[in-house]
């Protein structure tokens, strides 16, 4: 049996269903999809991952904006975000993060939930929690949920342990597993006797920010273990990018394992471009 779960075989499946859809929507409607993307500051990973964001948007049909400051206001973003809210031709926005010196829960807030295809927004969040229903689901957390359902792991009944509890990952991630009906654990950085949590998971996802954190005496035999966690590493004067799971060590012990790189990040993207389609079909009044 394969145990690599291969998160960018499945973001290049669902690019595919993307390519297809916005070029049928384009003869029937004259119109594309476009997603605005707003980066503050001069951080060299945002810069990349925008940079990687306008061109997926490109090779799926998608037009996408760029807004990028060295410098901005809140004042000035409020304003640009009410601007794009009121755009009828933007159906996205995605204010990069961090915001350096600028409070992201009031410009989060700021965007439309009908735009909003980080699925950030409180109105979004609060319909994930309610009754699983929101616009738009969360682009990492539905990414691993998908990268589950495709290779056909069952989720209903199972044991869910997931170590981070950020708004972007860890929260909405139990969400979504408890909407599917798991038995879902939320463990963090001050969570007692760690292993005794997470030894016992059917599915064990780390999203915890700390490189090759994850061991094989923290891991239950045959356990599916999804790694979220994307960190740089210097050995012998070289980088090297690894997961908050230590894959080698943990390897034969799990019956599958997403990789790092390969793994959920591709599928962050592809949610993010299926997100942007949505919101056009929403905002269009087009059946998704």
């Amino acid at each position: 049996m394969e145990k690599i779960i291969d998160g960018k075989q499945l973001s290049l499946k669902i690019k595919d269903y993307l390519k297809e859809r916005t070029s049928f929507l384009f003869a029937k409607t004259g119109k594309r999809p476009c997603l605005a993307v707003i980066l503050i500051g001069d951080d060299p990973a945002s810069s990349v991952y925008v940079s990687n964001k306008e061109k997926s948007c490109g090779e799926v049909g998608i037009d996408s904006m760029v807004f990028k400051y060295k410098k901005i206001t809140k004042k000035e973003l409020l304003d640009l975000i009410q601007d794009l809210n009121n755009n009828s031709l933007v159906n996205g926005i995605l204010v990069q993060l961090p915001i350096p010196g600028i409070d992201e829960k009031e410009i989060i807030e700021a965007i439309d939930p009908k735009k909003d295809v980080d699925g950030f927004h409180p109105y979004n969040v609060g319909k994930l929690w309610i009754d699983g229903n929101p616009y738009f689901y969360p682009c990492t957390p539905y990414g691993v949920f998908k990268l589950l359902v495709e290779n056909n792991i069952e989720i209903q009944g199972k044991n869910v342990v997931i170590v981070g509890r950020s708004n972007i990952v860890g929260k909405p991630l139990a969400s979504i597993m408890l909407n599917n009906n798991a038995t879902v654990t939320l463990c963090h950085s001050k969570t007692l006797n760690l292993e005794s949590y997470t030894s016992s998971a059917d599915i064990l996802i780390a999203a915890v920010g700390k490189p090759n954190f994850i061991k094989k005496d923290m891991v239950k035999d045959g356990a599916v273990v999804i790694d979220v966690g994307i960190n740089r590493i210097f050995t012998d004067n070289k980088s090297k990018i690894v997961g908050d799971v230590d894959f080698d060590d943990v390897f034969d012990k799990v019956s599958k394992i997403t990789p790092v790189p390969g793994g959920v990040g591709p599928m962050t993207i592809a949610i993010l471009l299926e997100n942007t389609l949505k919101g056009f079909m929403i905002q269009n009044n087009i059946k998704y």
